[in-house]
């Protein structure tokens, strides 16, 4: 489990040693118990002097995914929920939310009443002098934090719920008592760095890695009433996808299989 939180090495090659060590260790290729390659060998194989090498090793030790051990080298600590990551199919994702509620845990944050950026406004089709609610939560699975949330509700919907709703219940689910009939949404995926907030509220040091989601809900009118910014480990969550082949000849591809569910 990392532990508290830390600033990255400094310099661009330790820092991209260190997370290239992170998700060498993430992925098993590096199995708890197990040595890490000497500093030397890992100066030669990644093309850095050894002195870069040690400051990454010395951020990993830090932030708990090594143990540095006096004439034995870097061992690897066990690494909680490496085999526990929450699984979300990209073409279910939305449904599949049921299932992180009945899996996990939610704590909150932060609520507060303003005006969004243009940009968020423009995306729920706000005009200037209407508001939103901003929450900020943290989504737990097995008490370890594995994303962070953002979401922006206009306030004439979010009013119909309160603070204590939205620690105990999932979004989605409020917005449908409230009377909202969710038509459609529309979500990208990208990558991102941690900043300092994301970075404490996760238990990762800043600047380390994350998946990016944002998801813009629409009603059955297509108005907007949602639009959450999430921020996953991605040491403790992947987005999968099942696909087939359809089609004949050159015009033979791809397709993903709507429905599929996780294993």
């Amino acid at each position: 489990m990392i532990h508290a939180q830390t600033l990255l090495p400094k310099g661009g090659k330790a820092h991209r040693i260190y997370l290239l060590l992170c998700d060498d260790i993430s992925n098993g290729r590096y199995a708890e118990g197990e040595f890490l390659p000497g500093e030397n060998r890992l100066a030669d194989t990644l093309n850095v002097s050894r002195i870069t090498v040690r400051r990454a090793l010395d951020a990993l030790a830090a932030d708990g995914w090594i143990e540095k051990k006096i004439g034995a080298g870097s061992m690897v600590l066990p690494q909680r929920n490496h085999d526990q990551k929450i699984a979300a199919n990209f073409a279910t994702l939305i449904p599949q939310l049921v299932e992180f509620d009945q899996k996990t845990t939610a704590r909150l944050l932060s609520v507060s009443y303003n005006f969004p950026s243009n940009s968020i406004a423009v995306t729920l089709g706000l005009t200037k002098d209407q508001r939103v609610q901003t929450a900020v939560r943290v989504r737990l699975f097995d008490g370890e934090p594995f994303s962070f949330l953002t979401t922006h509700v206009p306030e004439d919907i979010a009013r119909n719920y309160d603070e204590a709703d939205l620690a105990t219940q999932p979004l989605f689910r409020l917005l449908e008592q409230s009377g909202v009939k969710v038509g459609g949404a529309d979500q990208m995926v990208t990558a991102t760095l941690a900043g300092p907030g994301a970075a404490e509220s996760l238990d990762v040091s800043v600047g380390s890695p994350l998946l990016s989601l944002e998801r813009i809900v629409r009603d059955a009118n297509g108005h907007g009433v949602e639009y959450l910014s999430a921020l996953y480990r991605p040491d403790r969550f992947r987005i999968e996808m099942s696909m087939t082949r359809i089609g004949a000849g050159t015009s033979r591809h791809w397709e993903p299989v709507i429905g599929a569910r996780d294993p």
